[in-house]
């Protein structure tokens, strides 16, 4: 286990930006270093309790000089900047970065994405619960004709329910009729409806 972390306050004194550490345990008397006994270090295969216990980091970010020399470097420079420049390759940055992005929505525009958002996950499960009654019904009329209606319904139910969606989102961001209807291929009608 790894703990990190990014004190927000000057702690201590060094020139680093990244303190590493972990748990030993030293005897207090004789000053030993403690040891997992035979049967422990088979079973774990580790010689001491630190290699067993957490390890932990400490950031220091304000002392980073933006310079990223490696992927850790990258995750730094991201703490401590707000931003993700091209070319980082890190581990998880890509999806940190769609998560920058849309906190750094105003409110409404946020808000407007995470009920797109929704709507995509509703009309997913939607879908598979489609596919899954048409599968259901098709095991009574016969497995492979109720598996393509099935599948068929039910694209055609995600497919309707997305383009009503992004015309919600597109009137919502006010958006042209015209633009609206040309994207979403819906109707005038069906667009004022929304």
């Amino acid at each position: 286990m790894i703990s990190i972390n990014i004190p927000h306050f000057d702690l201590g004194q060094g020139e680093d930006y990244v303190y590493h550490g972990k748990t030993r345990f030293h005897g207090i008397h004789y000053h030993d270093e403690l040891r997992l006994n035979n049967k422990q270090q088979e079973l774990f295969g580790k010689q001491y309790p630190h290699e067993l216990y957490s390890e932990y980091y400490l950031l220091k970010v304000k002392q980073f000089d933006d310079v990223a020399r490696d992927s850790l470097d990258e995750w730094i420079y991201f703490l401590k900047n707000g931003e993700i420049r091209e070319g980082f390759r890190a581990k998880g940055l890509a999806r940190a970065k769609k998560v920058l992005d849309v906190m750094n929505l105003e409110e409404e525009g946020r808000l407007a994405y995470e009920w797109y958002s929704e709507k995509l996950h509703y009309q997913a499960s939607m879908y598979h619960s489609s596919f899954f009654d048409g599968r259901m019904e098709g095991k009574k009329e016969g497995l492979e004709k109720g598996r393509e209606e099935g599948m068929e319904k039910g694209m055609e139910k995600g497919v309707e329910e997305e383009k009503k969606a992004t015309a919600k989102i597109m009137k919502q961001a006010g958006e042209p009729m015209e633009k609206i209807m040309k994207y979403t291929q819906l109707t005038q009608e069906e667009v004022e409806g929304l």
